[in-house]
């Protein structure tokens, strides 16, 4: 049986196509590129902007994953429906869903949240990966180019303002497992429990790098300048609105009851672990 991956040649979808592969799975990438080659994947050239697209290729496999890119919210609602639509006329036998730390609670009114809505409604088999924050984010140019030239972590957080931080390399983890789980469903959260803060972050940095590394706080507009030249002026801002209103909560923090570590029995890395894992070096 087949596994369906979304953004398979991106951040989130590449991880789990490689898992699966390594696992002796078959995997159909999809992709907007036609040309594309994926180690260990079928590819298939296939855009969120068709309902009926989507539908052939979700029609008799294991499972899809699927997770919304960061474009406009008009855009993403109108993906998250050709979606639902598809799994609603393909009936996979398995959806596993990452928030990519959107909020997906009934109240939030987002796409993340119309996403998980929908699955739930239409009855398949499905579960749902909710991130909070990427360690990936601190990959991002001027976040790692501060670390190396000042020995500065900066980030739009508080100093104290603990998180649990996972990576797409946990992502995956969480769901390949969750595809042989199906008993498993519903929300899990993925991320380091207990929560960690910013001064952490920079002491595994610091280790890793072998030098001091101290964490700076920065607002969520300088933030969104930082990350507009990546993303775009429209969802930096939409990045950073959320980061405001994180500033006036205690924490980010999963919550154990509906953890990966309880559900799955899967640990996410530390920092450190993470660190070396994709080798980041001076």
């Amino acid at each position: 049986m087949t596994y369906v991956i979304h953004g398979a040649t991106g951040a989130q979808g590449a991880p789990v196509v490689a898992a699966l592969a390594a696992a002796g799975k078959s995997v159909t990438a999809l992709t907007r590129n036609p040309d594309a080659v994926v180690d260990g994947a079928r590819v298939v050239a296939a855009g969120y902007d068709s309902a009926d697209e989507l539908t052939e290729v979700y029609r008799g496999v294991e499972g899809v994953f699927v997770h919304l890119p960061m474009v406009s919210e008009e855009d993403r609602q109108a993906y998250a429906r050709n979606i639902l639509a598809a799994v609603r006329a393909a009936r996979p036998a398995r959806v596993v869903f990452s928030t990519s730390g959107a909020p997906a609670g009934p109240d939030s009114g987002g796409a993340a949240a119309m996403l998980a809505d929908g699955l739930a409604d239409i009855g398949v088999s499905h579960a749902v990966i909710a991130p909070t924050f990427y360690l990936e984010n601190l990959l991002m140019p001027y976040v790692i180019d501060t670390v190396r030239e000042r020995g500065v972590l900066p980030y739009p957080i508080r100093a104290d303002f603990p998180v649990s931080w996972a990576s797409h390399l946990d992502i995956a983890d969480a769901a390949v497992a969750l595809f042989g789980r199906p008993d498993v469903t519903g929300v899990v959260s993925v991320g380091q429990y207990p929560a960690i803060t910013g001064p952490d972050l920079a002491e595994a940095f610091g280790a890793r790098f072998g030098k001091n590394v101290v964490f700076e706080p920065i607002t969520p507009e300088q933030f969104r300048t930082f990350v507009a030249p990546l993303i775009g002026e429209g969802p930096a801002a939409g990045v950073a609105g959320v980061y405001a209103a994180m500033g006036t909560l205690p924490d980010r923090s999963i919550a154990p009851e509906n953890s990966a570590q309880k559900l799955l029995g899967i640990a996410p890395r530390t920092t450190s672990q993470w660190l070396a894992d994709i080798g980041l070096s001076l």
